[in-house]
């Protein structure tokens, strides 16, 4: 478990900062991310916070970086790019599949009304819940459990999002999106997947391709 008490002096403190702004310049809008609620919150969640300390110089390159369980923290590219493709305002309930570092969670926390966050690996979720609530958001739950097999105490969903690849979407995640709703998720084999939007209507998939992109795979029951 990486979660320790940030500490930090003025001048690395300042420095992450301006790093952090270039990263939302030059990695997300340079390369075409355009909503503004989802640059600003790119902007005030400090990804330092969510690496591993051997990394934190790294914390604002554009790319993966690896935390306990074999798992990864998603570049800031990608986190921004599966973010937008929510369409969040503000009001929505967030079905997170993945917790990982909650690097992902805090950033939908902060365009969200509420998260759930399920998490496999004990120690993962542990982190993240540390790490979230040193950072004040009230409006995240994170659970341990299979996340193939969802919340369904907390469904329907508005939104969801798996931060894992999987050959096919899980029925019973399927089920746990209202209708209308948006699911993120990186869709083929373990070696290379397509980040795929799918809105739900009238119970039926409407899928759209982002990208091309690699993810651990997803592992559960279903």
């Amino acid at each position: 478990m990486f979660f320790r008490p940030f500490q930090s002096n003025m001048d690395t403190a300042s420095q992450l900062t301006t790093a952090r702004r270039k990263m939302v310049q030059h990695h997300l809008k340079d390369r075409g991310l355009r909503d503004p609620r989802v640059l600003s919150a790119m902007e005030q969640v400090s990804r330092e916070r969510f690496v591993p300390p051997q990394h934190e110089d790294r914390s604002y390159a554009d790319e993966a970086l690896p935390i306990a369980c074999q798992q990864t923290i998603s570049q800031p590219y990608m986190v921004a790019l599966m973010t937008e493709a929510l369409n969040l305002a503000g009001s929505e309930r967030v079905l997170e599949i993945g917790t990982g570092s909650g690097y992902q969670t805090a950033v939908l926390a902060e365009l969200a009304r509420e998260v759930i966050s399920i998490e496999r690996h004990p120690e993962l979720s542990l982190a993240a819940r540390e790490v979230l609530r040193a950072l004040n958001y009230s409006n995240v739950e994170c659970i341990v459990g299979d996340g193939t097999m969802g919340h369904a105490a907390g469904a329907p969903y508005d939104c969801m999002m798996i931060t894992a690849a999987t050959a096919t979407v899980p029925e019973l995640l399927w089920d746990q999106l209202a209708d209308g709703g948006i699911l993120v998720v990186p869709i083929g084999p373990r070696d290379v997947q397509t980040l795929q939007v799918i809105r739900k209507i009238e119970g039926a998939a409407s899928p759209k391709s982002l990208t091309a992109c690699q993810f651990v795979p997803l592992v559960g029951s279903h």
